[in-house]
Parts: C-alpha cells; sequence; structure tokens
C-alpha cells in the first residue's frame, strides 16, 4: 500500500489540532472552576502568584499557564515573566452575565463526553439516548453558555421584533417557554412583564427543579410556574406566545424524519420547511398566538410549531425565527 507522505501529514495536523482542542476543554473548565481566570484578570501575575492567591499549588499552576498561553487563551510576557488576561479574554472567560461565556461551553462539552458509553451501545441497539441521562454538568454548562444570550437578545432584541409583543406582554399574557432547562429565559420574561403569566416546562425533573428554585428565590412564584414535560406533554394552554430555543435543535426533529425518510440524511431547504409548516398547521387554530424559535434555523422551528400546535397548546398565527443566524 503507497502512503502519500503529504496527506499522511496533512491529516496527521488535522489531528494534532483536534486532540490540542479536546485537552484544551478540560484545562478551560478547571481554570474556571478553581478562579484562576478571575484572578488573573486583576492584573499580571507570575505562578508563585497566581498560586497564593487561588490556594493552588505552584507546580500545577505554572503547566497550566504555559498551555493556557500557548492556546492563547491569557498572554505571556517575557521580560516579567508574567501571564494576563486581555480586556477581550477577560469579558469571554470571567462575566457569566456579559454577552458571552466561554467556560460554560466548555462545560457543557467535556460534561456531554461522560456519556460516551451510552452514545456507543445506542450505536449498537439503535435505541435513543435521553437527555436526562446526561450528566450534571451538561445541564449546568448549557445553561451558564446560553443564558448571557438570552439576556442580551430576549428582550432587547427577538421579542421586540414581533409586532404587537411587547405591547401584549406588557398588559398581561399567557407564555409558554417550551425546554425551558433551569428556566433562565423563563426568568428574564417574567421579571420584565410582571402582568403575564409564564409557565415553563422541560423533560429533566431536575431542571425543574432548579427553575422553580430559582423563580422563588426571585419572588416570581406568583406569575410562575414549571412543570416536568415534554414538548409534545405540556399543558396549560390556550398560551398567547410560546418559546423555545436550544433545545429544539435536538429534541424536536421527529416530524420532518418523518416526511423526509426516505432521504434520512437530506436537509431540507427554507422554502419546504415552510410549506411543510403551512400543510401542517391545523385550521382550528386561532390568530392570536405566536410561536417564537430563537437560536434555531427554520426547518427545527417547523418542528416545534408542529409540537407545539398537536398538543393543542397553542393558537399560532405566525411562527417567527428570531435570531436564527446568531
Amino acid at each position: 500500500m503507497a502512503i502519500d507522505e503529504a496527506r499522511l501529514m496533512e491529516f496527521m495536523n488535522r489531528f494534532v489540532g483536534d486532540l490540542g482542542a479536546t485537552m484544551a476543554a478540560g484545562n478551560v473548565v478547571v481554570g474556571e472552576r478553581l478562579g484562576l481566570y478571575t484572578a488573573l484578570a486583576a492584573g499580571p501575575m507570575r505562578p508563585q502568584q497566581l498560586a497564593e492567591r487561588t490556594g493552588t499549588a505552584p507546580r500545577y499552576i505554572e503547566e497550566w499557564l504555559r498551555g493556557q498561553a500557548a492556546g492563547g487563551y491569557v498572554e505571556y510576557d517575557a521580560e516579567s515573566d508574567s501571564y494576563s488576561l486581555t480586556e477581550e479574554q477577560a469579558l469571554a472567560l470571567t462575566n457569566p452575565h456579559g454577552p458571552v461565556f466561554v467556560p460554560g461551553a466548555f462545560q457543557l462539552a467535556v460534561a456531554a463526553l461522560r456519556a460516551e458509553p451510552q452514545i456507543a451501545e445506542a450505536f449498537r441497539t439503535g435505541a435513543g439516548v435521553g437527555w436526562h441521562s446526561h450528566d450534571a454538568g451538561v445541564f449546568d454548562g448549557c445553561e451558564r453558555f446560553f443564558r448571557p444570550g438570552y439576556s442580551t437578545s430576549l428582550i432587547g432584541s427577538w421579542l421586540p421584533a414581533l409586532d404587537g409583543v411587547e405591547a401584549k406582554l406588557s398588559a398581561g399574557a399567557r407564555v409558554a417557554d417550551v425546554g425551558c432547562g433551569h428556566g433562565a429565559s423563563s426568568i428574564l420574561m417574567a421579571s420584565e412583564f410582571p402582568r403575564s403569566t409564564v409557565i415553563g416546562s422541560d423533560s429533566h425533573a431536575e431542571s425543574i427543579a432548579t427553575a422553580r428554585k430559582r423563580a422563588s428565590e426571585e419572588g416570581l412564584h406568583d406569575r410562575m410556574a414549571f412543570e416536568v414535560a415534554s414538548a409534545q406533554t405540556f399543558t396549560g394552554g390556550p398560551f398567547d406566545l410560546v418559546t423555545t430555543s436550544v433545545t429544539i435543535k435536538a429534541m424536536l426533529r421527529v416530524a420532518f424524519r418523518r416526511k423526509f425518510a426516505r432521504r434520512p440524511h437530506a436537509h431540507p431547504s427554507e422554502a419546504t420547511a415552510r410549506r411543510f409548516l403551512a400543510a401542517r398547521r391545523p385550521a382550528r387554530l386561532s390568530a392570536r398566538g405566536v410561536l417564537v424559535a430563537a437560536c434555531c434555523g427554520i426547518a427545527t422551528a417547523c418542528d416545534v410549531a408542529v409540537s407545539a400546535q398537536n398538543a393543542g397548546a397553542v393558537a399560532a398565527r405566525r411562527v417567527v425565527i428570531a435570531a436564527a443566524n446568531h
């Protein structure tokens, strides 16, 4: 067998990059968990200083800093032999309430890998791997990564993009937040629109327990409720507004898979997706509801609409894809 050395090296370079990225994920999680990024954001430090500030072992900190500098996550100054964060790095790595929080994404990725044995077994059996069966870090990381986007865009951009919705919410509306997870988006809406009632649902019982606790801590229990339910079984309608976000990418593709069963790897175009939604929209629905599918494409949004409508919980006049490419 003749080996093309150039192609082999091209593949090996790709492998090294992927391996480095995989290893880096764990180091970012460690750095955030131990408060290393937060401490480093205060100013340039040598390894010994950072170790003293964070109560960690200098030898480990030195190796961690070298790896972080090599990966571009921290800066190194050879003249002073110190490490620091740029303002941009500090924003992305230390502020969970800012526009982006990188450690949450890495926490999600690392925790998701813990399901590898279950996923491998699913390949053999054809069975699914339930969202509920993931490591707890998946749920925490998912919220920590996506919550900044909700905080930045849900109230300020996505809802204002819907004609008349803000006015309705201000006056008092009934809202369903499907796949709400820990309730970040639900709580934002309930806080912003005190005359509205927000009902969040998620199939993961532990996430719903967390959402209830947080709503109570925020003093919102009088205008919020949470239930353990899937996108097909949530109750409490009719609703004036149904929202869903990141969860739809994973949990609401059944309708399209059935429709395109003969082409399981096909990706329906936007036009095809819109026709599909129009054909599936029941005539019995009234004209007062709006379904918002944020952070997703039109195809998965159609799945949300079909599921919500089939559940009898929403009267959807139109589907709006908010921030579909963001």
